[in-house]
């Protein structure tokens, strides 16, 4: 069964079977759908969503390797960075910049036109996610927070024929194969 987040009070017995079904449906007639479109019609968290995807889409890494996963990526080059919330999709291209710990953030140095200050004390988990979405291959990295939805996500970017960039798939399957040791 799925570890479902709902904004509902009960997510136990049938209530959360019911939920999980209706989650399994809702990818079924949109598999390359947006998660947090499903989840907010379902009303559950995304994470939800995301744990119904079938497992090859995603792998889970522990948040305390939130430093690794971050070091890493900054070195890919120019990618997507996006915030989403249900009025806005902020997305920024550019190098994903060094941080430091301090006052409780992870604060990103302004060397890059993405910075500011991430809670990082909030995240729960990092998702790798290769999907289709649209109908095109998609490459992601989520940091998810308790309450099970997106602080952000980075893409992996595309090129000016929307193709995923060779050399970023590269270091993103590289990633993802060695975090399967953190998978679920």
């Amino acid at each position: 069964m799925l570890d479902i987040v709902t904004r509902a009070p009960s997510t136990q017995g049938p209530k959360a079977h019911a939920l999980e079904a209706r989650i399994r449906e809702a990818l079924a007639a949109k598999p390359d759908g947006v998660l947090e479109a499903i989840a907010r019609d379902v009303g559950v968290s995304t994470l939800s969503v995301l744990e119904a995807t079938p497992a090859e889409e995603r792998r889970m890494i522990a948040a305390d390797r939130f430093d690794d996963v971050w070091r890493e990526i900054s070195d890919w080059g120019d990618i997507v960075f996006i915030v989403q919330t249900a009025d806005v999709i902020l997305e920024c291209r550019g190098s994903l910049p060094a941080g430091s710990h301090g006052y409780g953030y992870f604060n990103l140095s302004h060397s890059s036109p993405i910075h500011g200050h991430i809670k990082i004390d909030n995240c729960r988990g990092i998702y790798l996610v290769d999907r289709r979405f649209h109908g095109r291959r998609s490459c992601s990295v989520q940091f998810f927070n308790k309450a099970g939805e997106p602080m952000f996500k980075i893409f992996v970017a595309r090129n000016s024929s929307r193709d995923l960039l060779p050399e970023q798939v590269a270091r993103f399957e590289s990633l993802w194969n060695r975090s399967a040791s953190d998978a679920r």
